[in-house]
């Protein structure tokens, strides 16, 4: 049955009503969730802005803009989020894929087209957190001849990131491994063979979590984002047990936040098997990535 909204009156109706929430950005969101329901493209609501709209579009524009009040995470409403030019499926029990990140990649795609394993006929790799496989299946699809054993303690981050890779179609590239860090490799005999440990893993220091904007805070995982009590726990960790796998020549990559730089770059200083470090800078000059090389 049709209703009385036209597509620009229940737009504005959507942007009123986030507006009267806590938010920044009602105008773009109010766009998304309408084209999400009538599954249609920008355009055609900048082109059809007078047509009526049936009642049970409304009905679910008008949930969903409720939803989004709440700081519902908006990538979580649509069922996606774009990352290194790629669209990934993400649903809840799943870190949103994050611009921040992109710099760990590109550092990594860089090193490797620098030459770092011209030697090597297919690059190892090891992904501590799987998440939506967004850092796993980018290098795969990026680096040709690279193999990803990624790992994730989680149930759905598992489900969620081999979606993601039936999608781009990248199944035969990548092994995904349920379990704790490198508990799942142990079996494997990968010892002194991976080229690459990357991670992105949780360092938010417990107490601030809470702090944290509350689409992030109440929705996102919190297995995700608790890196302990000073944010350091996962680094600690990884670094240890990667010094297990890493080939003669392997580099161990991080994300880290904004303030970790200098103490994720002295752990890996403090191992002797790291001859060299790099901290790398995101485009706001921040510390984002810290890279250990073997050689």
């Amino acid at each position: 049955m049709v209703g009385e909204f036209t597509i620009n009156t229940l737009l504005q109706k959507g942007i009123d009503i986030l507006g009267e929430g806590d938010y920044f950005n009602p105008l773009l969101d109010a766009q998304l969730l309408l084209c999400h329901v009538l599954n249609v493209d920008k355009l055609y609501i900048y082109t059809h802005k007078n047509d009526k709209i049936d009642v049970e579009y409304v009905d679910k524009f008008l949930n969903l803009i409720e939803k989004r009040k709440e700081r519902y995470p908006l990538q979580y409403i649509l069922g996606k989020q774009e990352f290194m030019g790629l669209d990934f499926y993400v649903e809840e029990g799943v870190l949103i894929p994050r611009p921040d990140t992109e710099i760990l990649i590109e550092k990594v795609i860089e090193i490797v087209n620098e030459g770092y394993f011209k030697e090597k006929e297919v690059i190892n790799i090891i992904d501590i957190g799987t998440g939506s496989g967004a850092i796993s299946l980018s290098l795969v699809h990026y680096i040709k001849n690279a193999f990803v054993y990624s790992v994730d303690i989680s149930d759905i981050p598992i489900k969620v990131a081999s979606i993601n890779a039936e999608r781009l179609g990248l199944t035969d590239k990548i092994k995904f491994l349920k379990g704790d860090l490198f508990f799942p490799l142990k079996d494997l005999g990968l010892y002194n063979k991976i080229d690459i440990i990357v991670s992105n893993p949780p360092y938010i220091p417990s107490r601030e979590i809470s702090g944290l904007q509350k689409e992030v805070s109440e929705f996102e995982p919190r297995l995700a984002l608790d890196g302990g009590e000073d944010g350091l726990y996962f680094y600690r960790k990884i670094t240890d047990d990667s010094l297990d796998y890493l080939s003669n020549d392997g580099i161990l990559a991080y994300e880290i936040g904004h303030d970790q730089g200098k103490e994720v770059e002295k752990l890996l200083s403090e191992k002797d098997i790291f001859k060299c470090t790099e901290i790398v800078k995101d485009l706001a000059g921040h510390d984002r990535v810290v890279i250990g090389y073997k050689k």
